[in-house]
């Protein structure tokens, strides 16, 4: 095989990698970065008041068709296990809090909206895709990172979210 040819198929799979693995999700161990946003109303919401919490961070925007889709997923994992000590924070990633306000009034949530119209919270966790859901621990650690969205997504996300809820505070 020439070395032109081994060099295409190198770069075909590194063009396929880039498109197939943002969509699969990661387990990390390290801290989850502290942040403090406004939110809905004005209110500002702290990581830290969730501590001993397991903690799904969803970020979002207006624009991105998957999010439509998975807000109201996410919408019902929230009712369902809010109750055993987990907490739902989304944070909209854009400049201009109105469309996101467009976005909510068509695709209603019952978790707390927060805004990061600087991108700072995004950029401190690596968010390079859109949705990216980010879970964190009881202890405050992001245990995965999902990157992008397709139905049946949330069946992994329930799983991880019972198998945090299962460990000590």
């Amino acid at each position: 095989m020439s070395a032109r040819k081994v060099n295409g198929i190198i770069k075909g799979l590194a063009l396929a990698a880039a498109f197939v693995l943002p969509a699969f999700a990661t387990s990390s161990a390290g801290p989850a970065p502290a942040f403090q946003l406004s939110g809905r109303g004005g209110k500002t919401i702290d990581l830290t008041q969730f501590k001993g919490q397991v903690v799904m961070i969803n970020f979002w925007a207006s624009w991105c068709g998957p999010c439509r889709k998975e807000f109201p997923a996410l919408d019902q994992i929230y009712a369902k296990y809010k109750p055993m000590g987990f907490t739902l924070v989304a944070i909209n990633v854009e400049s201009e809090k109105s469309d996101a306000e467009k976005f909510l009034a068509a695709t209603p949530a019952s978790f707390p909206i927060l805004f990061d119209p600087d991108n700072k919270v995004s950029g401190s966790y690596g968010v390079s895709a859109m949705p990216t859901t980010v879970l964190v621990d009881r202890q405050g650690r992001v245990r995965w990172l999902h990157r992008a969205y397709k139905p049946g997504d949330e069946a992994k996300y329930i799983e991880q979210i019972r198998a945090a809820l299962r460990e000590p505070a």
